[in-house]
């Protein structure tokens, strides 16, 4: 019974092979001159939303398959721990703002001073030059003037240190307030949710991811052209894409991108034969105005074909005008 199971899976195999060896033949004997062709799958691209910091996630507001638009909330993080920091440092800056005002208040009052004993000075000057003081008292009471400049330039000092020390204790409310804002993930482009992987109450890391999006405004076709075609392929040539899930209609591409090396190689390349063997891998991307109108529809991962224009006045047959659901 074993050996004839095998030899039963062995035939299946083998004409499952010789199907799919007569399905690529027969599609590719179909493409016209001046037109080739290859098989991949439709792809999108993907948008990991992760945390900037280690954390607790507090509640995720999303689930598998929903339509997210750009700056939509996805999951938000807790920040106890932040909002308490950031509270120290607000107190910081109201106090921070009233030392300034006794810093102000100081230097107004040391200006007084300072006109105070230039007066005195001056009075005490005159008085000695007519013989009523003493050369000492006279310097005493400029030493006196000296004082109440020192202690002004002091009060002077202490204003831009006010401001610097006001700044600081702002920069501290700003990037704690920045952190909290991170904790807040939100879609920095419209999409589909593709996977939910973490959930209210667990912690993650810093960059642990949270949810995946596709985005379907940007969706293409990879596919393998050989050398020889990939060679005449111009970037801003017109493709079109048959998908497997929906033979009749003929999507529009452009080819965006062409490798400029090889992306694979049986052996070592040294004849004409084994060049043509390389396989360039070939981008087609369809249009996001076109993916606007149809994205409940799109799909990443659906296998088809891809058919692109390698040849100058090529022109594309009946069978693929471009055809789209209605």
């Amino acid at each position: 019974m074993n050996k004839k199971l095998l030899i039963f899976v062995f035939v299946l195999l083998a004409a499952a092979g010789a199907g799919a060896l007569w399905w690529q033949n027969s599609l590719r004997m179909a493409v016209p001159d001046g037109i080739s062709s290859s098989n991949g799958r439709i792809e999108a691209e993907r948008i990991e939303i992760a945390t900037k910091l280690a954390g607790r996630i507090a509640k995720v507001f999303v689930t598998e398959g929903d339509w997210v638009e750009a700056g939509q909330l996805i999951a938000e993080m807790e920040t106890f721990d932040l909002d308490a920091q950031l509270h120290a440092s607000e107190a910081a800056v109201r106090q921070a703002e009233q030392q300034k005002l006794q810093a102000e208040a100081l230097l107004r009052q040391r200006r007084s001073e300072v006109l105070t004993a230039e007066a005195e000075f001056r009075r005490v000057e005159k008085l000695a030059k007519d013989g009523f003081h003493s050369e000492a008292q006279l310097d005493a009471q400029r030493t006196v003037l000296d004082t109440a400049r020192a202690a002004l330039a002091a009060a002077e000092a202490g204003i831009p240190l006010a401001d610097a020390n006001i700044a600081a204790a702002e920069a501290s409310v700003e990037r704690l307030q920045s952190l909290i804002a991170d904790a807040k993930l939100t879609a920095p482009r419209a999409g589909r949710v593709q996977y939910v992987l973490a959930h209210s109450g667990e912690i993650l890391g810093a960059g642990g991811r949270v949810v995946t999006l596709t985005d379907l405004s940007d969706m293409y076709m990879s596919i393998f052209l050989p050398s020889g075609d990939a060679g005449r392929l111009a970037i801003g040539a017109e493709a079109r894409i048959i998908l497997d899930a929906i033979p009749d209609y003929v999507i529009p591409a452009t080819v965006t991108f062409v490798a400029s090396t090889a992306q694979f190689t049986p052996r070592s390349v040294e004849t004409q034969e084994e060049r043509n063997q390389l396989m360039f891998r070939v981008k087609l991307t369809i249009a996001p105005e076109l993916l606007v109108d149809y994205q409940d529809r799109a799909r990443a991962g659906v296998p088809g074909v891809g058919y692109v224009l390698v040849k100058d006045g090529a022109v594309w047959p009946a069978n693929l005008a471009v055809r789209l659901p209605q």
